[in-house]
């Protein structure tokens, strides 16, 4: 009986132990932290990229008053980290931000996130639609700027044998018409992670 009642009070210290579920903010950086990448840190790197290419000079249509606006197709932006993470989580961001700033549109026809464009035009033999409203050829706008980059790790020792790693967020925005890259960012995010906790 003394044997049972041992095993139970553990179990039910255990239980105790365990953090209950509960709701966190996940947009707050200061707490919950993990050693990868979490929604906190692609936020913050998607803000302040997306405020450098709204802020630069070079980035504002000479027609804007005529309310034309560059438009920027979604090239690739690559995962060089040793997560398996999706880099829309930081280009979903930054697409919002920059239709959201008025600025900009984005292009979906090409970067393969919308098929629709291409696949509706090919109604135009289909006997079942009515012809007079699928849409037409010869009207996709095609982009001025292309944006591609990639995302980095390094992880590094320190003396006390925790870890520091580092995320870099690296993107270019090249002008099509030109080759010529008209904005490059950088947003480096580090952190220091036990040993054990590292992700790689």
């Amino acid at each position: 009986m003394l044997r049972i009642a041992i095993i139970l009070s553990l179990f039910v210290g255990l239980v105790g132990c365990q953090t209950p579920t509960h709701t966190i903010d996940p947009t707050d950086p200061n707490s919950n932290q993990t050693p990868g990448l979490n929604y906190a840190d692609f936020q913050a790197a998607a803000n302040e990229l997306t405020a450098e290419i709204i802020a630069s000079p070079l980035m504002v249509h000479p027609e804007t008053a005529q309310g034309e606006r560059y438009v920027i197709h979604i090239s690739s932006v690559t995962n060089d980290t040793m997560q398996r993470i999706d880099t829309d989580q930081l280009v979903k961001g930054m697409r919002v931000q920059l239709l959201n700033s008025g600025r900009f549109f984005v292009t979906t026809a090409f970067d393969g996130s919308d098929n629709a464009t291409r696949e509706m035009r090919e109604l135009q033999n289909d006997k079942m639609v009515d012809q007079s409203t699928v849409q037409e050829n010869g009207t996709v706008i095609a982009p001025d700027f292309s944006m591609s980059g990639k995302i980095l790790q390094r992880n590094n020792n320190l003396d006390n044998n925790d870890t520091r790693v580092e995320y870099y967020f690296q993107l270019t925005l090249t002008d099509l018409k030109t080759g010529l890259a008209y904005w490059e960012g950088e947003r480096v995010i580090a952190k220091v992670t036990g040993q054990r906790g590292a992700s790689w």
